[in-house]
């Protein structure tokens, strides 16, 4: 499974791509607001890392609004993807720009249906946004299950990306069921490291090192 972060932050993208984990990065308006830069060198900046996949959200809610910021964003960088919401005119903006060879990544997806539709007009990449179904009492995961059996069943292309990932246990269960990425923030992806029995064990190895004679 491939691992992105959720951020426009420079700091956090580099801190992860510089250990070697990380395969993509996934933004929004939401995100690149906070870094009170302006949205094409936000996006300028990540792609000089070298990230191979960085979702770009369009804010048009039109479809000849979407393309045409699509088209725009794609000239910026060749790692770039489009985001589209999954509205009819997203759907239609997303086959317009497929068809031109475009990447699209198909946002704010909350049910198997709508995730069948992505497929169908050729997103490489539907976002089911778990985490805000859970804040609902539904169970997000259920919708992983179901969009990636019903990926499987029909041989879609489309890659499941797993968004609004609150936390660790999300990251594994989106692993055994099979999403092709999760994308998550930083601070969740700082837990995935981490573990307070590989604390303890380093301190204890590094305590009997200092018993061993020196020189």
């Amino acid at each position: 499974m491939k691992l992105f972060l959720d951020t426009a932050h420079l700091d956090e993208i580099r801190t992860m791509w510089d250990i070697g984990i990380l395969d993509g990065v996934t933004t929004n308006p939401s995100l690149v607001s906070k870094e009170g830069k302006k949205f094409e060198d936000v996006l300028r900046e990540i792609t000089a890392l070298g990230i191979p996949s960085v979702s770009a959200e369009v804010v048009a809610t039109d479809a000849e609004g979407m393309v045409k910021e699509g088209r725009r964003l794609r000239e910026i960088h060749p790692s770039i993807y489009v985001k589209c919401p999954m509205t009819s005119a997203g759907l239609k903006a997303t086959k317009i720009l497929a068809g031109e060879g475009t990447r699209v990544n198909m946002t704010l997806v909350f049910s198997a249906n709508q995730a069948l539709l992505a497929a169908k007009v050729g997103a490489a990449y539907v976002s089911p946004f778990i985490g805000r179904l859970d804040d609902i009492s539904e169970v997000g995961m259920e919708l992983i299950e179901d969009v990636v059996q019903i990926y499987r069943n029909y041989s879609f292309p489309t890659e499941v990306l797993v968004a609004s990932v609150r936390h660790p246990i999300h990251v594994l269960e989106a692993a055994k069921i099979g999403a092709d990425i999760c994308t998550m923030p930083f601070a969740v992806m700082e837990k995935l490291v981490q573990h307070p029995l590989t604390d303890i064990g380093l301190a204890r190895f590094l305590k009997d090192w200092e018993k061993v004679p020196k020189g």
